[in-house]
């Protein structure tokens, strides 16, 4: 083991939904270990913004408008990225999005778009990916941007929980069929990460105060975007090339803490 196993020189990555959010900080951080990074957003602004930031590091960026959901949109932007870029070695599917709602209010249009964004379009991207992956024959690493929610219950978000769980399975099931091929297949289960959408759900009311954010996550503060791109960089390097089919919790300890909390005296106790 070196040091520079954990670097990304030269290896080409796609980012769906890179625009903004952790999609953003994860492109961001692959362009500071060395990576290319293509940002596949369907805001072409929002895209050329984290591309040019990518840029600036010295490394190359490319934003490819694509919206995730349509397969000729995300085929034609892998191919894209072949011909600029000269390869594929790394996806990370990030692209998806909920809302706070009960069940019932969902109605059947707000199901069908939970499972387009946070599920079907994993589809295209993965594809595409897996099949340039293929054609380059260097092996490769995908990483599937899931939430703490696909581990335990989520009221409210019960559709988009139930996407996440479905995203946690298929990436077990693909990294057994792709290790064959020297492809690795982990997911990531961020989550309280102060992304701007996230910050918007907290004002509202609905994510609790601060004081009881930090209370009920055992490391005492809410995520940022470095800690998911650092898991993100780590598992795309070859310091994890024997690491595949997992799913990487970035929860500061929440999804182990299950109802245990410190009350105000720092006393840990269940469901204070």
């Amino acid at each position: 083991m070196d040091p520079s196993d954990i670097l990304l020189t030269d290896q080409v990555a796609i980012v769906t939904g890179g625009g903004q959010g952790i999609g953003e900080g994860i492109a961001l951080g692959f362009a500071k270990f060395g990576a290319n990074v293509v940002i596949a957003d369907k805001v072409a602004e929002s895209g050329e913004r984290v591309a040019k930031l990518i840029r600036e590091t010295g490394r190359e960026g490319l934003a490819i408008t694509t919206d995730i959901r349509e397969l000729d949109q995300v085929q034609a932007m892998v191919e894209r990225t072949k011909q600029e870029l000269g390869r594929v070695d790394i996806l990370v599917n990030n692209a998806g999005g909920t809302r706070y709602a009960p069940f019932l209010d969902l109605g059947q249009r707000g199901w069908h778009r939970h499972m387009q964004l946070n599920f079907d379009g994993l589809f295209g991207p993965t594809d595409a990916a897996v099949r340039a992956m293929l054609e380059g024959g260097r092996g490769g690493s995908i990483i599937n941007i899931a939430s703490i929610e696909a581990l335990r219950a989520a009221p409210m978000f019960s559709v988009y929980a139930a996407c996440k769980a479905g995203m946690v399975n298929f990436t077990r099931s693909l990294a057994l069929e792709l290790a064959e091929h020297g492809i690795r297949v982990n997911a990531i289960a961020p989550d309280v990460v102060m992304t701007p959408h996230l910050e918007e759900f907290a004002n509202s009311g609905a994510g609790g105060t601060s004081e009881a954010r930090d209370r009920g996550i055992p490391l005492q503060r809410t995520g940022n975007l470095d800690d998911c791109a650092g898991a993100a960089v780590f598992l795309a390097s070859s310091m994890a090339s024997y690491i595949t089919g997992i799913t990487l919790s970035v929860d500061g300890g929440t999804y182990a803490s299950s109802g245990w909390t410190r009350n105000k005296d720092g006393v840990w106790g269940l469901f204070h």
